[in-house]
């Protein structure tokens, strides 16, 4: 089995100047994930290592974790050597020594030891860092450790490490974006296997086959569950089992994860046949036009939040042409009515991670001390990312329009922003669906590019490719 590494070195400077920004403060231990049963012990889950384990030290099986420690700077990693069991069921890998010295760590003992390492700190009343843990195998494993409750491990999650974490990884580096690039690029071509295939008469889940199989013959997989349904008013829906008909759209939100782990998240509207209806095409330019307001706006020092409300006003603007809304946009927008329209936010944090690093917290990732997430308001609460940006950053833009009859009827019976939404109107839509438009993008010195090979979305640029 051949490991999917980085240079050695680039390990050894992420740690050292997770070291140096940490400080002299106690030990850091990151945990690697385990094999996760489905649906009986021996049959598990597509192995995924934990991201922040893998920025540190790269190694992509089960079973392993390591400490730093701040004071000595020593740093050990934590494994089992396989037994012949083992290695009669899936092969041979390097030891644990052969795969520590790959990514230039020199020591190495037992996992059980962590247990002795994670006592004498505790004993010594220094610190053990830990970050949030999401799988319960961990967390159980923590409990044990810390000789501590599971419902207490989470009074033992250290802020200053998940900030440290999170202030290192949400700048890319070059070696990190051509990785994103080639992501990305596989994305795209999954992307446009599942536009060109689209028809009426199959399902859904042989779109979804189409994504599978250009993933695999470019050695990726899914970076998360397929989102490719008729049924676009329905933001995260995984079922596949509609039929596609004339007249219809299928929305198609996909992202490949590359061999390194890092990955794309791309979505694209598009019609059965192979023309938009003119309903259709009207909503498709409205969110279009709010996608490149916002994509115009990517620089250092401007704020996502700022973005997000303006891409919410072009939208605005555009449904009230459409008829849809009426009345001032901006004070609709101030209002949230906007949110009958477009519930979620306008994106969020890509890299190892769809949402990068949201295991660490969304308060963290997407938001700072001096911009805290404080708002109920509807559509706005699901901003995953507010903060202002930085040269680095990498993230999505997607806009979209929703027509959700059961939000229709409720709103319309409480008359609820009854100056804003012309529910007349709205009523002959309910059968609408949903548009969506999605690309990736880095934040440059001076304001942004578009990550990954050209993917088109102009109207008459997805007609062409439905031929």
């Amino acid at each position: 089995m051949e490991l999917n590494l980085f240079d050695k070195q680039v390990y050894t400077d992420r740690r050292q100047v997770l070291k140096e920004n940490f400080g002299n403060n106690g030990l850091i231990l990151l945990l690697g994930n385990d094999d996760s049963s489905m649906n009986y012990k021996d049959n598990c889950y597509p192995f995924r290592q934990d991201s922040s384990f893998l920025y540190y030290f790269g190694l992509d099986v089960p079973l392993l974790a390591a400490i730093i420690d701040t004071d000595s700077g020593e740093v050990v990693i934590f494994g089992n050597e396989l037994t012949i069991d083992d290695i009669v069921w899936t092969g041979t890998l390097p030891t644990i020594n052969e795969m520590a010295s790959m990514v230039g760590v020199v020591s190495t003992r037992p996992y059980a030891d962590i247990t002795h390492y994670v006592h004498k700190a505790l004993t010594e009343d220094r610190i053990v860092h830990i970050l949030p843990p999401y799988r319960p195998e961990n967390k159980i494993k923590l409990a044990s450790w810390f000789n501590t409750s599971l419902e207490d491990v989470a009074d033992a999650i250290s802020i200053k490490l998940i900030k440290a974490v999170i202030a290192q990884r949400v700048i890319k580096t070059p070696l990190e974006i051509a990785e994103l690039d080639k992501a990305v690029d596989i994305s795209i071509d999954m992307m446009t296997a599942v536009i060109k295939h689209s028809r009426p008469g199959i399902k859904e889940y042989e779109l979804v086959a189409k994504a599978y199989e250009v993933a695999a013959a470019n050695n990726a997989r899914l970076g998360y569950p397929a989102i490719i349904t008729t049924q676009g008013q329905t933001l995260h829906t995984h079922y596949y089992g509609n039929t596609l008909t004339q007249g219809r759209m299928v929305l198609s939100d996909i992202g490949a994860e590359n061999h390194m782990h890092y990955g794309g998240d791309l979505t694209r509207t598009f019609p059965v046949g192979n023309k938009f209806t003119t309903q259709q095409a009207e909503l498709y330019e409205v969110v279009l036009n709010a996608m490149d307001h916002a994509i115009s706006m990517l620089k250092p020092g401007t704020r996502y939040l700022d973005i997000h409300l303006a891409a919410c006003l072009k939208l605005a603007e555009g449904l009230k042409q459409a008829g849809l809304m009426k009345g001032d946009p901006a004070e609709a927008v101030e209002a949230g009515a906007h949110a009958m329209f477009f519930q979620c936010g306008l994106g969020h944090m890509l890299g190892m991670d769809t949402h990068d690093m949201e295991d660490l917290g969304e308060p963290y990732v997407g938001y700072t001390s001096e911009l805290k997430k404080e708002t109920s308001q509807f559509g706005l609460k699901s901003l995953r990312l507010g903060r202002e940006l930085e040269a680095g950053f990498v993230l999505t833009v997607e806009p979209g329009i929703y027509i959700i009859p059961e939000l229709i009827d409720r709103w319309q019976a409480e008359k609820k922003f009854t100056d804003f939404i012309n529910y007349d109107k709205l009523n002959s839509y309910r059968d609408f669906g949903g548009i969506r438009i999605e690309d990736n993008f880095l934040v440059t010195e001076t304001g942004y590019q578009l990550l990954g090979k050209y993917l088109p979305k102009q109207l008459k640029e997805i007609e062409a490719l439905k031929g």
